[in-house]
């Protein structure tokens, strides 16, 4: 059965504040409200490119790592005293994604000049996805350095997310037989 809202709305924010995860609330433009919405941004970006993937295996992880991004963007906008509720990303998802990107860089062979995105529609949105990866990385690390986050495991995350991004772009670009990319000959 479907869920039923009265309002798809709130009115909460018309005074432009958000409110976090715990007590209070914080103007839409402070720095926490900028993280998570990057990170909110990079995981519809990441939609978009899964949505065009070749390779159904290779879209779960992405899928997989969407949700963890719900799990970073929630950590984000909890403050200080409540984010421990809501800390999930550690060690072994920095490591998952450690190994993806080894599983899948070990069937590429990359030419030895720079690669230019667009040579596949599915390689092109994953770069997207991993420059707005890029963008939302900086954000977190700077509540990081600013003190405001904690778990320096979010960065790490969205910094190894980031080249699992590019060699999954490359994986579909080889797939699509329009690049200079190609797939390592198995031995």
């Amino acid at each position: 059965m479907p869920s039923k809202f009265d309002k798809f709305y709130t009115t909460t924010g018309d005074d432009g504040t958000t409110g976090l995860l715990g007590e209070g609330r914080v103007k839409k433009h402070h720095p926490r409200p900028e993280a998570y919405g990057a990170v909110d941004e990079a995981q519809t970006a990441m939609g978009m490119a899964r949505a065009q993937m070749q390779d159904q295996e290779a879209a779960q992880v992405i899928l997989r790592t969407q949700r963890d991004l719900y799990q970073v963007m929630a950590e984000l906008a909890a403050t200080k005293d409540a984010a421990p509720r809501f800390r999930t990303i550690g060690s072994d998802q920095v490591k998952w994604l450690e190994e993806q990107t080894d599983q899948y860089g070990a069937r590429l062979e990359l030419p030895r000049e720079f690669v230019v995105s667009g040579d596949s529609m599915p390689g092109a949105a994953l770069d997207f996805a991993r420059t707005v990866t890029r963008r939302a990385e900086r954000r977190v690390v700077k509540l990081i350095d600013e003190g405001m986050v904690e778990n320096v495991w979010l960065m790490r995350y969205l910094n190894r997310l980031s080249s699992l991004l590019f060699v999954m772009a490359r994986f579909e670009d080889a797939l699509s037989g329009n690049s200079n990319v190609t797939l390592a000959k198995e031995e």
